[in-house]
């Protein structure tokens, strides 16, 4: 890597078509294949109930820590190509996928335009996201928000099971 900064980026994985544990096996690969960018962390693998759109499969979901050199929106940007060669197909909102990559912090970074909102604008209040990320960052800070633990009340009523190692 070159002498341009390192940024601890936290990216959320899921996927409930398909075959699941091998698209996001695989996209953590893929994730690592990055230029500029290494996967320091992955938490285990949560299995949730689907939200918005209920008539569909239950998800997998995971979350990854990667040091990268990338800038947020080129970051962004290999994360949309990554889900395109894992046969994603956007229709509507909360459909089923073979995989969703989303990313939910870039260091301190805050942004909010047409491309990327950061933090992630609804991550504190999903389960599948928190669990997987306080695994990995158990004292992560969010970003306008505080300590991640301090919203796990607000998500403790909802379905979510560890499963495996990622």
């Amino acid at each position: 890597m070159s002498a341009i900064a390192v940024t601890r980026a936290y990216v959320a994985l899921g996927a409930n078509i398909g075959e699941p544990v091998k698209h996001l096996r695989a996209a953590v690969d893929d994730l690592d294949a990055l230029a500029e960018t290494r996967v320091v962390a992955r938490s285990s693998l949560y299995r949730s109930a689907p939200v918005g759109l209920l008539d569909q499969p239950d998800f997998i979901n995971a979350v990854v820590a990667v040091d990268t050199k990338l800038a947020a929106l080129e970051l962004l940007h290999q994360l949309l190509a990554i889900e395109t060669r894992h046969g994603r197909v956007r229709s509507v909102a909360n459909a089923p996928r073979t995989l969703d990559l989303d990313l939910l912090l870039y260091g301190e970074l805050q942004i909010q335009d047409t491309e990327l909102t950061l933090p992630h604008p609804r991550m504190h209040e999903r389960a599948f996201v928190l669990l997987p990320l306080l695994e990995v960052a158990p004292d992560i800070t969010l970003p306008a928000l505080g300590p991640g633990r301090d919203f796990l009340p607000s998500v403790a009523d909802q379905a979510i099971t560890r499963t495996e190692p990622l």
